[in-house]
């Protein structure tokens, strides 16, 4: 399984978002900025995640977007299945309710089964909240790095 930009980049929108979000409703530019993601892609990310029914907006003079609950309650799985669709590495027919040709005789369905598992078991354990922990971790982190640092940029 590979993830496109709009699982990349919307799941760290989301970490910003709970990040910031903790006391007013935050602006898709001050995300975009932080993020260092064009604020037109991310309002089409944002439409999805909305759409999930895991973000809500506010409009006006201090509108802007909040998590419509907890980070704790919001799984990584849930991000990137908004965004991205199914998580499957690899769909296997035999997984389909018309079955596959010869299903009886292939062992490989076993193989398929458990990297899907696996990856929907990690995905889904993942909290936001961790996320964010970890975030502030790393922010902290890098304050305490020399200014004249080596530094690559994040890919992810």
């Amino acid at each position: 399984m590979k993830l496109s930009t709009k699982g990349k980049y919307g799941l760290r929108a989301m970490i910003d978002l709970a990040q910031y979000s903790e006391q007013e409703t935050v602006s898709i530019s001050s995300i975009a900025l932080r993020q260092n993601i064009s604020e037109s892609y991310l309002e089409q990310l944002v439409a999805k995640l909305k759409k999930a029914g895991l973000v809500a907006s506010t409009r006006g003079a201090q509108g802007g977007y909040r998590l419509t609950r907890p980070a704790g309650e919001i799984s990584v799985g849930d991000i990137l299945r908004a965004l991205e669709g199914d998580l499957r590495a690899v769909e296997c027919a035999a997984e389909t309710e018309a079955g596959c040709e010869g299903e009886e005789l292939c062992v490989t369905k076993y193989v398929w089964r458990r990297i899907n598992e696996s990856i929907a078991k990690t995905v889904d354990e993942m909290m936001l909240d961790q996320l964010v922990a970890e975030s502030r971790k790393a922010q902290e982190k890098a304050k305490d790095r020399p200014a004249d640092a080596k530094v690559h940029r994040c890919q992810g």
